[in-house]
């Protein structure tokens, strides 16, 4: 068995020589998402589980083991690669890695994923009796799996110590009494590793999951990785509820009564198991699919929708507590959206009702569907589901669920969990949380509805109000000093915002300060709480964008703004922008006069010739070479002053140097009478030909005349690039002529 390197510890430098060799080869892998390959590099907790696990089935001694990641966290990656690098060892006798997955799991795309891990065949056993054939045949290589085909298996089928056994799902697919049990028998010296997301420890089902892997450590488990870990990490955001209104949710005795009482009883641990106690809770699916609460439950999902999660650019499930309750919701919330706002997934049944019918989606469609979803502005944003989707897709543009399905423990977690997955467009919005909108009530009960590490899943899903007295606290007391100086109005006030965050790190401390903000607004909008604090945050807001566009070269400021933060400060502020008092868009004589006689500070002069080189350079680098290198010594300007080694009054006049210099270059232009393309050629040639004239540069331009499809034409392109290596050989000599037909063909011509 191949062992992992001795210096992979937590803690060792990701550079350290052979851990970077060790990520390059063992740790980046392609995965298909919604049928498009992915490039992945697993983060430190998988690659510390990998680890561990790879230790653990090579010791012999110790032969179980328990995996406990949080939902989100890529726990099916990290059995993949263990499996990868288990079937890659060439030493000793080829071993065997049996993969027991959940039957939701046995999909098309964990086999595409495993091929492109580099398993390229792995043996599928079809039924009970293929799977004792195979493992008799003393079959070597991966073996994919379901636990209920161990049924019956002899015992001792085969003693081989170096057969790895990886669990996917452990509380729920060793949740029974004997299959389990089977299993170990057949496998008497097999490695046997669990891996869950959620271990129940508080029913008999959960406790199985330590006593049965967790004999081996401590702790009771091999490795674990938190919710609150994840989220600290950013593999995961965190969770938020709120609740509907009273009226609409599940009366307490009734939900006691018909299902809390029940789940407890049974100890339900997947859809499958909680469906089949929904089907038994007449009178409770009654009252939820009465047509007065759907109709009304309807309404308040497409309210909350366009006003809280559409603004922001995400999108939503509805989860109904049936498949009839999924069609009922469909045609309520097309009476209040557009009816291509939302699509129902579901399965179909030879005996579905015409209601039922009505609304199934071809297997192909449904495909579609999925995709459209997962991408910004594509329709539909809203799907209804009842268990389809609920396990194994992956939308990271989902950020609400509307809950109207009772749940619990394993069921809840996993169905919420939907919603965790970080997510960032690229137009830099950014989801600051998962929310799940409670119609139920469940999460009145919390701790009840979440029965295993409790005191670690509630500090992390958060009632809403948490963040309603978050935001409150934030604008009161962290903001009070930023909100002195935001309130500053005109150019002085500007002038005051910009001399306050002159040092680089008051101002990350602000744009993280105002960014964690943002996030919380955002979740709030447009809750009436917000209104006593409109004004100071509209102000914090331009500040925020003021010294963003002053002292960040980049992105214009309005793609860190979040949607509603725009839409606040475009209705509420006249003319509104981020501009620099006495700004300028240009060089040239008269800008110079005008800044050097401005009234604005020293400092605002500054940044408004760093602001106006470093735009000229972006967008005229190409046409006109002679700005690089200025460009180049104003970068280095901006680094020396901001480092405080330049006062600003230097750095003030070492930028008037360089201005007058851009003035002088194109004065020489004019003088020269050329156009700009040919002087554009002239200032590349330059530092490779010190007595370079203008009729040097007018003969090049001759030759790009003669191919004026050059940068498109692949002949053409050849034919110039020969014209321009025979002429320049002879000019600037064998040793530059390469470089400077290059520079030369990257060029923008006007």
């Amino acid at each position: 068995m191949r062992k992992p390197h001795r210096g992979s510890s937590a803690d060792s430098a990701f550079f350290d020589r052979d851990r970077f060799l060790q990520v390059l080869r063992d740790y980046i892998v392609f995965v298909t998402e919604n049928d498009e390959l992915k490039k992945m590099i697993l983060r430190q907790h998988q690659t510390r589980a990998v680890e561990k696990v790879l230790r653990r089935a090579a010791e012999g001694h110790r032969t179980r083991g328990l995996v406990w990641h949080t939902q989100g966290s890529g726990k099916t990656l990290t059995m993949i690669t263990i499996a990868s690098l288990i079937l890659r060892d060439t030493q000793g006798d080829k071993p065997t890695v049996l993969m027991l997955v959940d039957r939701n799991e046995l999909e098309a795309q964990l086999f595409r994923n495993l091929e492109s891990c580099g398993i390229r065949s792995p043996l599928v056993a079809q039924s009970k009796k293929h799977l004792r054939q195979i493992l008799e045949s003393d079959y070597r290589g991966l073996i994919v799996s379901m636990l209920h085909k161990f049924d019956n298996m002899p015992a001792n089928i085969n003693t081989r110590s170096n057969i790895t056994v990886l669990i996917d799902e452990a509380h729920r697919t060793m949740g029974g009494p004997t299959l389990g049990v089977y299993l170990m028998a057949a496998l008497p010296n097999a490695t046997f590793i669990g891996f869950t997301g959620t271990p129940i420890d508080r029913i008999s089902q959960g406790k199985g999951t330590f006593e049965t892997f967790g004999c081996d450590d401590e702790k009771g488990y091999l490795d674990k990785y938190s919710i609150a870990e994840s989220i600290e990490d950013g593999t995961t955001v965190g969770l938020h509820y709120t609740h509907g209104p009273s009226a609409l949710r599940v009366e307490r005795e009734l939900l006691e009564r018909e299902f809390l009482q029940i789940v407890t009883s049974e100890g339900v641990s997947d859809i499958e198991e909680l469906n089949a106690i929904l089907d038994r809770a007449v009178e409770l699916k009654t009252m939820m699919k009465s047509p007065q609460r759907v109709d009304r439950v309807a309404q308040l999902v497409a309210q909350h929708f366009t006003d809280s999660v559409e603004p922001m650019g995400f999108k939503a499930f509805l989860v109904g507590v049936d498949r009839e309750a999924c069609a009922l919701y469909k045609e309520a919330l097309d009476r209040y959206l557009l009816p291509e706002y939302s699509a129902v997934v579901y399965s179909a049944s030879p005996s579905d009702s015409e209601l039922l019918k009505r609304h199934q989606i071809a297997p192909e469609d449904e495909k579609q569907v999925r995709r459209a979803f997962t991408r910004k502005g594509d329709l539909p944003k809203i799907l209804i589901v009842t268990e389809k989707l609920l396990t194994g897709y992956d939308a990271p543009i989902l950020y609400c669920m509307y809950l109207d399905k009772p749940m619990r423990a394993h069921v809840l977690l996993q169905t919420i969990a939907r919603v965790n997955r970080p997510y960032e467009d690229g137009e830099g919005a950014v989801k600051p949380c998962g929310l799940v909108f409670d119609f139920v009530g469940i999460f009145e009960r919390l701790q009840e509805a979440l029965a295993f590490d409790s005191d670690v899943v509630t500090s992390v899903i958060r009632n809403i109000d948490v963040l309603k007295r978050l935001f409150e606290r934030m604008m009161v007391e962290d903001a009070r000093d930023y909100v002195a100086f935001a309130r500053r109005q005109g150019d002085k006030g500007k002038e005051a915002q910009i001399e306050a965050f002159l040092n680089e790190e008051a101002r990350k401390v602000f744009y993280g300060f105002f960014r964690r903000l943002q996030n919380v607004f955002d979740v709030l909008t447009p809750d009436p709480v917000l209104r006593s604090y409109l004004d100071d945050y509209q102000a914090l807001s331009e500040m925020f964008g003021l010294l963003r566009n002053a002292y960040e070269h980049g992105p214009y400021v309005d793609r860190e703004l979040t949607a509603k933060t725009r839409a606040l400060l475009q209705k509420h502020t006249e003319g509104r922008d981020f501009e620099l008092p006495g700004a300028i868009y240009d060089l040239g004589a008269e800008e110079i006069v005008a800044l050097q006689t401005g009234d604005t500070s020293a400092t605002t002069k500054v940044l408004n010739l760093a602001k106006v080189f470093g735009d000229l350079v972006e967008e005229k680098g190409r046409e006109q070479p002679f700005l690089l290198p200025i460009g180049e010594r104003a970068e280095a300007l901006v680094k020396e002053w901001q480092g405080r080694r330049l006062s600003t009054e230097d750095a003030l006049e070492a930028f008037l140097q360089l201005a007058q210099e851009y003035v002088d270059a194109d004065a020489e232009r004019s003088e020269m009478e050329v156009d700009a393309n040919t002087f554009a050629i002239y200032t590349a040639l330059k530092p490779a030909k010190a007595d370079v004239s203008a009729g040097d540069a007018v003969e090049l331009d001759a030759l790009f005349h003669e191919h004026p499809d050059y940068d498109w034409n692949e002949a053409q392109g050849s034919r110039l690039r020969a014209a321009l290596y025979k002429r320049l050989l002879t000019m600037v000599g064998k040793d530059n002529f390469i470089h400077v037909a290059n520079t030369l063909l990257r060029l923008r011509r006007t």
